[in-house]
């Protein structure tokens, strides 16, 4: 019909990150990579058997960069997804929702319970956790809060040991 097809870009990196409100100028939408993001930020290869236990979903940092991807983002009429092996951690599912993440991609064997999850949980409580998330100085500190607010996530198999789930 002749409609310009919209046109996304990947935040897969810090620099990218901290630029969303330029970016905008060219994108019509978001997806945060967060494999490679936490890779960046944290300055840890995540395939390298030496530093890859340093790769954490939690850290406070990570959380703070997807927040400011989409505090940037919104006021400029952009949507932000969400793509990567974090959204199949609960804990970290419901800090992004929290976030205002609202879309996500997972892989297929992540969808039944990360659907169930989000209907045990209301939005206000993942802003409110999200909130005092960002807040918190470490992410076991994090995942305490996380525990301590969310009862349900000890039965969600990825949530067992209050530490995310990470394939790959």
């Amino acid at each position: 019909d002749g409609a310009p097809m919209p046109l996304g870009i990947m935040i897969e990196v810090p620099s990218a990150a901290l630029t969303v409100d330029l970016l905008a100028a060219e994108a019509d939408f978001f997806s945060i990579g967060t494999n490679d993001l936490i890779q960046y930020c944290l300055a840890v290869d995540r395939t390298d058997g030496r530093v890859a236990g340093l790769f954490d979903p939690l850290h406070p940092a990570i959380l703070r960069v997807i927040r400011t991807v989409i505090r940037l983002a919104r006021p400029r009429g952009r949507q932000v997804a969400l793509c990567g092996e974090m959204a199949a951690d609960p804990g970290a599912l419901l800090l992004l929702l929290g976030l205002g993440v609202t879309e996500f991609s997972m892989s297929p064997a992540a969808i039944p319970e990360a659907r169930d999850l989000v209907r045990q949980v209301s939005m206000r409580d993942a802003r409110r956790a999200a909130a005092r998330a960002v807040s918190l100085p470490t992410s076991h500190d994090i995942a305490a809060l996380l525990a301590a607010r969310f009862p349900e996530l000890s039965t969600w198999p990825a949530g067992r040991d209050g530490r995310p789930h990470l394939e790959g």
